[in-house]
């Protein structure tokens, strides 16, 4: 397997390499190698090993990151900035890099272009550093990853194999974050090591991608579920007179419909790309058909386990050779493919009686008043759960002419079709939309807070 990161790593980009860009703004390899020889200099000299990076520009964010990781620092990406995720991760950390000083009583070390040194040398790490990343387990609470760099190189490899055919020097934009594992490969390591330049911005309007699509030939757009099953609307569902030449999709499957109506606009459906923090890229598809099977990276072996269905897994991008148990029950096609039935996990006890959440959301959605639902365990006054239900336009209208009570009846009816009345939620909630990280996740923050008063 080529070590495409690491030789790039090793040896920087050429003086001409155009890194990033944006509307007003380029950045080429001489500029951004005077970036990362003044923080990598820095960083060297300080004694302070774990470094907290988080930046919205991605050049910055990137120069950061290289700087760190030639430095062998640990750098750890939070998902957000928010200042409840920080002091959830201010034990993990020492120092910051980022463009603003995000919290008190820590290293401060910032990221700007007016820092650098004239005709620097790429710096040479002797010992590479790594990242860790946060993602939430069943409970919410942040569970650390940790990534080194001979499992990332092993990833960029892999996708420049498996993709490269299909990007005939293209530029990368994104609409998702470089602070989550698929944001980083996919716009920020991938491009780096195969020298493509990234938009140094997030996308967050159809116009400016409509802008840039428009400008450029060859495009590589970096998206999610989420962002593209409305994006078919804010085109109006029109075919588009230039397209990005690749769609990546991640984040959870898309639906068939989004992939039809993408197809319709840009003149094919995104790829998908299955996966997860501690497991990287799993397997990948082009919807051509409902329920579409996954086919994994010719790098793994994939196998089911004979007593639930569970996803095991064998990849270079895991620390160990043995195969991992995945929470995901699959089924194996005959030609060696693979179906996602759902997830295994979020197993919870209430009143001593095991309860699956995500069958119980399931059979909660399949209910014409609801659109979509989320349950959560409340621990106070005691444990129970609780419901955060997205009506459908029958269930708003049901609300407004009987009320909660009459709602709430309908849908425990409907529950009590398959678990106990014991089990059900006691407390019910009907926000008008479920708010969803950039990576189309449910915020589990803000879900609790739903349920903070009566």
């Amino acid at each position: 397997m080529t070590e495409l990161l690491k030789t790039w790593l090793s040896q920087g980009p050429s003086s001409q390499q155009l890194i990033s860009f944006n509307h007003h703004d380029i950045v080429i390899g001489s500029a951004f190698t005077g970036q990362v020889a003044a923080l990598h200099q820095t960083l060297s000299e300080h004694k302070a090993t774990r470094w907290l990076l988080a930046c919205d520009s991605s050049d910055l964010f990137a120069a950061g990151l290289c700087a760190g990781l030639l430095a062998g620092k640990q750098l750890i990406l939070p998902s957000n900035t928010q200042a409840g995720t920080l002091s959830e991760l201010t034990h993990e950390f020492d120092g910051i890099l980022s463009d603003t000083c995000l919290c008190e009583g820590k290293v401060f070390l910032p990221l700007k272009k007016e820092l650098y040194l004239n005709d620097a040398a790429w710096p040479h790490g002797e010992k590479l550093g790594e990242l860790i990343l946060f993602t939430s387990g069943s409970s919410g609470q942040p569970k650390a990853i940790t990534k080194t760099i001979d499992q990332l190189d092993a990833e960029v490899s892999v996708l420049e194999q498996t993709f490269a055919a299909h990007l005939p020097q293209c530029s990368v934009i994104s609409t998702v974050s470089h602070q989550h594992i698929y944001g980083l490969l996919f716009k920020i390591l991938w491009p780096l090591a195969a020298s493509r330049p990234f938009l140094s911005d997030q996308v967050e309007y159809p116009e400016t991608l409509t802008y840039y699509t428009n400008l450029f030939p060859n495009l590589c757009l970096i998206s999610s579920p989420a962002q593209l099953s409305r994006l078919p609307e804010a085109l109006e569902n029109q075919p588009q007179y230039r397209s990005p030449s690749l769609v990546f999709s991640s984040g959870g499957p898309l639906s068939q419909q989004a992939a039809i109506d993408i197809a319709h606009c840009y003149g094919k459906p995104p790829i998908e790309v299955f996966g997860s923090t501690e497991t990287g890229g799993i397997a990948y598809r082009r919807q051509s058909r409902d329920n579409q099977p996954w086919r994994a990276f010719n790098s793994h072996q994939i196998a089911q386990d004979e007593h639930d269905g569970a996803l095991l897994l064998k990849s270079p991008y895991l620390d160990s050779a043995d195969w991992l148990r995945c929470d995901d029950k699959i089924s194996i096609t005959d030609t060696g493919e693979f179906v996602l039935q759902g997830r295994l996990d979020r197993i919870v006890k209430i009143e001593e009686k095991r309860i699956c959440l995500v069958q119980m959301e399931a059979l909660l959605e399949s209910h014409p008043l609801v659109s979509k639902a989320a349950l959560l365990v409340l621990e106070q006054p005691r444990v129970q759960l609780g419901a955060a239900i997205v009506l459908s336009k029958q269930g708003r209208q049901l609300l407004a002419d009987e009320g909660k009570l009459a709602v709430n009846n309908r849908l425990k009816a409907h529950l009590l079709t398959q678990f106990e009345r014991v089990t059900l939620p006691r407390r019910w909630r009907y926000p008008e939309t479920l708010t969803l990280n950039t990576q189309g996740k449910l915020l589990h923050q803000e879900l609790k807070e739903l349920f903070s008063h009566d």
